[in-house]
């Protein structure tokens, strides 16, 4: 394939059906949480018309292309070919992700700095958030020139400073919190003390050299190359509030202090992320033969902890959570425990033989992984789909038995560009940007005879307009139409005819 060809590939694809399953449901079916079995790029394709715009955080883990053979994945794909493959999925994944949602992606050295140059043009440089380096491993390899013990996550945001203002930060610990004391029993509580001085540029921050005199009468001036943080006048304010910490005996060198109750409710995520505090490779798969004994589907599974810190940093409760390449299920599994909506979509048989049983666990109330911690106890449901037929076969015409509410969730799509939110029972759609949007099909009015309601007449154009109580300009898509040109003008309708005028793709 050429470039142009994997660039218009996401366009390319078809719009299939997703077909719910119910005797794989999990739990309470009635949750919208959502476990689809099929490739990733039709699934990806056929959420757009529900979801796009509505995912707060997705992440994906996708075959590293390291030449090595996966039990459940080709994982030894030409570079190009990889290449190829990830391009248009990542292209469906920005449109899916919320105007403050973020995208997280797992890889290693073999395609990590390919796959930054691609997700720089698929979500622009300007939203590149950060490479946080996850320490996969404590053990050393000593079989080889260079031991490997980290895996990259590529962090993009829809919009990097929309995003930048609402991720959380992470939770403070117990060591930090612990820098703050109170030796002085100030009433602001407690503090911890940072230096006074800062770097200090040549022929800049005059005002910022002076001599400090401590409470014992100690001169001191700031340190070579430093310059003090303020200014005298403000320095000496910070002295008169009792900002300015000059040691117990008041001869030390003055440090300014910050208090806890003005320091942000966390801290912000750096992007190293040690084994110790989100987990290794190793302790995944020992969560994972916990659930399974003897079983463990993935080489490299990721574990929980690693996934809740994404999960708490890009999202809230109640928000929506995407994975396209789930594996292991890991990401289901945490989200569902955090209280986030989730989506995830696994291949062949995997999705109903690992992700499913997982997932019935965590529902069941499984005590591993992340349980304990977050006081998890079980509890939700999913609903299983497979992926069916497409929307519309080779020529463009919608395929037979297609459902109401399936070409209704398309025909909206593809004239706002916004998800179809709608009930479905109606052959009113809505209205978008002062256009409303009707569908007449498959009897949606009745039978599929004239007075049925798939063709348009005066006096169903009539019904129309009174049950929508809409009397501006309006775009009607039916099997055929029995008013002429002027009369739709007059009446302000555009009429498109089924399926011709449905747009496939």
């Amino acid at each position: 394939m050429t470039r142009e060809a994997d660039v218009r590939a996401a366009a390319e694809v078809p719009y299939r059906l997703l077909e719910g399953v119910p005797a794989l449901d999990g739990g309470d079916a009635a949750g919208r949480n959502m476990l689809i079995q099929g490739d990733n790029l039709d699934a990806l394709k056929a959420l757009l018309p529900y979801y796009k715009g509505a995912v707060k955080c997705i992440y994906i883990d996708p075959p590293y292309n390291t030449r090595s053979a996966f039990e459940h994945y080709d994982d030894n794909l030409e570079h190009s070919q990889w290449l190829a493959m990830i391009y248009p999925r990542l292209v469906l994944l920005r449109d899916l992700l919320a105007e403050d949602g973020s995208i997280w992606v797992s890889i290693d050295d073999h395609e990590g700095h390919y796959l930054k140059v691609l997700m720089d043009e698929v979500f622009g440089r300007r939203n590149f958030v950060a490479h946080v380096v996850w320490q996969r491993t404590h053990t050393r390899e000593n079989r080889t020139d260079v031991s490997d013990v980290h895996d990259t996550i590529l962090v993009y945001a829809t919009d990097r400073p929309l995003w930048g203002e609402r991720r959380n930060p992470l939770p403070a610990s117990e060591d930090q919190l612990a820098r703050y004391q109170n030796p002085d029993n100030d009433p602001r509580g407690p503090w911890a003390s940072l230096p006074a001085h800062a770097k200090a540029e040549r022929g800049r921050r005059q005002s910022q050299f002076f001599t400090i005199t401590t409470p014992s009468g100690r001169l001191i001036d700031p340190p070579a190359g430093r310059c003090w943080l303020y200014t005298e006048e403000r320095f000496q304010a910070m002295v008169d509030d009792n900002r300015i910490w000059f040691g117990d005996s008041g001869n030390n060198a003055p440090r300014v202090k910050k208090f806890l109750s003005e320091v942000q409710s966390g801290l912000v995520p750096s992007t190293w992320w040690p084994h110790q505090e989100v987990g290794t490779t190793g302790k995944a798969k020992s969560e994972i033969t916990r659930l399974f004994p003897g079983d463990v589907p993935f080489s490299t599974p990721k574990p929980e902890a690693l996934l809740e810190r994404i999960l708490h940093i890009a999202s809230n409760p109640g928000d929506l959570v995407l994975d396209s390449f789930l594996g292991s299920g890991t990401t289901a599994a945490v989200a569902h425990k955090m209280g986030r909506r989730w989506i995830g979509i696994e291949m062949g048989d995997h999705a109903e033989t690992h992700c499913k049983p997982r997932l019935d666990k965590v529902i069941a109330g499984e005590q591993g992984g992340i349980s304990e911690a977050i006081g998890w106890t079980g509890g939700g449901g999913y609903r299983f789909y497979r992926l069916g037929a497409p929307v519309f076969d080779a020529d463009g015409n919608i395929t037979d038995g297609i459902r109401f509410a399936t070409l209704a969730a398309h025909v909206w799509f593809s004239e706002t560009g916004a998800p179809f939110t709608g009930a479905a029972d109606t052959p009113i759609l809505g209205v978008h940007d002062a256009m409303a949007y009707c569908l007449l099909y498959n009897g949606i009015l009745g039978d599929r005879s004239v007075s049925g309601g798939n063709v348009l007449t005066a006096a169903l154009l009539a019904k129309l307009r009174a049950d929508s109580d809409w009397t501006g300009p309006m775009t009607i898509y039916g099997e055929w139409c029995k008013l002429g040109a002027a009369r739709l003008a007059e009446a302000g309708v555009t009429f498109k005819q089924t399926p011709y005028d449905v747009r496939a793709r």
